[in-house]
């Protein structure tokens, strides 16, 4: 039954701990000693498991940003029409100044999956 307990608590040490709660407010979440979440955090698995639940997290975000995405263009859009001449301006320069960094940050991934892939590839 300790077990059992024993597990939740790792779980939710490395929850809060992904999420960016310190130390001191990871541990009390998750019912363990400071102590025990600071020996826990230098064991490298352990570290390397925060990082991985941390980057779940980002990426669970990011897709919710990308869905919202499409939204958020599709009103930029409409307030071009807008009666407004500074409401049509801001439009303007939102879809311009966001539609070259877009562009920018697609084309950098694309070009690094490229180098990833070749670096990726057997030496001859």
């Amino acid at each position: 039954m300790a077990e059992i307990g024993r597990k939740k608590g790792v779980s939710a040490l490395l929850m809060a701990l992904a999420a960016g709660k310190s130390v001191r407010e990871a541990a009390r979440a998750a019912g363990v000693s400071e102590r025990t979440a600071t020996r826990r955090l230098a064991d490298p698995a352990f570290h390397r498991r925060v990082a991985e639940l941390r980057a779940e997290m980002m990426g669970r975000a990011v897709g919710t940003m990308a869905d919202g995405a499409a939204d958020a263009a599709a009103t930029l859009r409409k307030l071009l029409k807008a009666k407004g001449e500074s409401v049509r301006l801001g439009a303007c320069r939102a879809l311009l100044e966001l539609g070259v960094k877009l562009r920018e940050s697609v084309d950098f991934e694309a070009r690094l999956a490229a180098l990833e892939g070749k670096a990726d590839e057997p030496k001859p």
